[in-house]
């Protein structure tokens, strides 16, 4: 059944779509756009044409309008291009229409990010999350894989019962399979959890302390920094899909570090599902170290979009501090004395920067560069401050500076 998960695109280049509606203005959609090239620049595509229509909303069966489907169409051809991808989920009739008018592969935002966390997945636990993601996103678009099939129902016998071609016969029985795949692997996965959930148990009370936020923000390279790991970490996207969990000491004090899944806009619900559990790490965690890019143009939507993730995975409130990690990439253009333009991300700088809606967290926020190694002990110190305020919470502060800690940092 692998054979039915997303082919990988036999082209070395693709044209991108994106709609500017009422919710999403043009500078998003740009934005946007710029995301999904990365997309297909860590699937191994290159991105050579982008198209965007303004709309309301996405058109029903096409996505966007008959006219734009048409330049579309001609761009493919002209220049012989065999990918085209979409900036949204796209229905089942979506998929069919375009595919039928295009003649050349097709894949949807979410339809990409699956097939990037295929290739990316390493261990069978994050395997298994992916193949059920896949699985369930596969499940209402069966009809557009059969569409193959179609010409074959011509010699059937017409009406009533006559009308069940061999096409849809073996749509219902791959239908079946897959929903037998998923019940399989959703136990699979129940097992596993419950071996995780038991590993987290056994760590006893130590304070956990995880990495979350936007993908490709540097969370790998400040796990490597801090617990000197050699955990994967590569400047594409979703690097990082497996958890890792690493003891740290600094000074007398151990607690455990995990670097977790990035996040990213519009991350199909069939991966926050399917990997609950990776998640899990997140809803365990004592205290968070949300790490953004401020050389990034948009870590302010971005720090919104984790803030938003984490809403959903975890109701409870946790302390965290932000990480503004890349200070050494950050940028800016400084203003003309006549420049009558408004002040903006692109001319003001960091230390100006510092003085806005950050002035309200200075004890709750650290800029580094993991790159460079700037402002890591300031980090550590900060990380050993919020770590004891939680330690002692647990133990009696007279016996905490006593303690002797086995090999997993338990108290003895």
């Amino acid at each position: 059944m692998k054979d039915f998960i997303i082919s990988e695109a036999k082209t070395e280049s693709a044209v991108l779509v994106g709609l500017i509606t009422p919710e999403q203005n043009e500078r998003q959609a740009k934005e946007y756009l710029d995301e999904l090239a990365f997309l297909a620049d860590t699937a191994g595509t290159k991105a050579v044409k982008r198209f965007t229509q303004k709309l309301d909303y996405p058109h029903p069966t096409t996505f966007v309008g008959r006219g734009k489907l048409m330049q579309i169409k001609e761009y493919v051809a002209e220049h012989e291009v065999g990918l085209v991808i979409f900036d949204d989920e796209l229905s089942a009739k979506q998929l069919r229409n375009i595919e039928k008018e295009l003649g050349v592969q097709i894949l949807d935002r979410t339809n990409l990010i699956l097939d990037i966390f295929a290739k990316r997945a390493k261990t069978a636990y994050a395997k298994t999350q992916v193949e059920l993601a896949q699985y369930k996103y596969m499940l209402p678009r069966l009809t557009r894989l059969w569409t193959h099939l179609e010409r074959q129902r011509g010699g059937v016998m017409r009406g009533g019962v006559g009308m069940r071609g061999p096409g849809e016969s073996q749509l219902e029985t791959d239908r079946r399979i897959i929903l037998d795949k998923v019940t399989k692997l959703k136990q699979e996965l129940t097992v596993i959890d419950k071996q995780m959930s038991a590993q987290r148990q056994n760590r006893g009370k130590m304070v956990r302390v995880a990495l979350v936020g936007y993908t490709n923000v540097g969370k790998s390279t400040l796990m490597n920094l801090l617990c000197k790991t050699d955990v994967f970490a590569e400047d594409k996207l979703f690097a990082t899909l497996d958890t890792t969990v690493r003891k740290m000491i600094i000074g007398n004090l151990p607690f455990l570090l995990s670097d977790t899944v990035g996040f990213i806009r519009k991350l199909p619900t069939e991966l926050i599902e399917s990997f609950k559990s990776t998640l899990d790490e997140v809803r365990d965690a004592d205290l968070l170290l949300h790490v953004v890019d401020i050389s990034h143009a948009t870590f302010e939507e971005q720090i919104e979009v984790v803030n938003g993730t984490l809403a959903e995975i975890d109701k409870t409130p946790k302390p965290v501090i932000i990480v503004f990690n890349k200070i050494d990439a950050f940028s800016f253009v400084p203003k003309e004395a006549d420049d009558l333009t408004p002040r903006s991300r692109e001319n003001i700088s960091l230390e100006e920067l510092k003085t806005t809606w950050m002035n309200k967290l200075p004890d709750n926020c650290i800029f580094i560069s993991a790159k460079y190694r700037t402002n890591i002990e300031e980090l550590r110190d900060l990380m050993y401050q919020r770590v004891k305020e939680i330690h002692i919470t647990r133990f009696p502060y007279n016996d905490f500076l006593f303690h002797n800690y086995d090999s997993e940092g338990d108290v003895l």
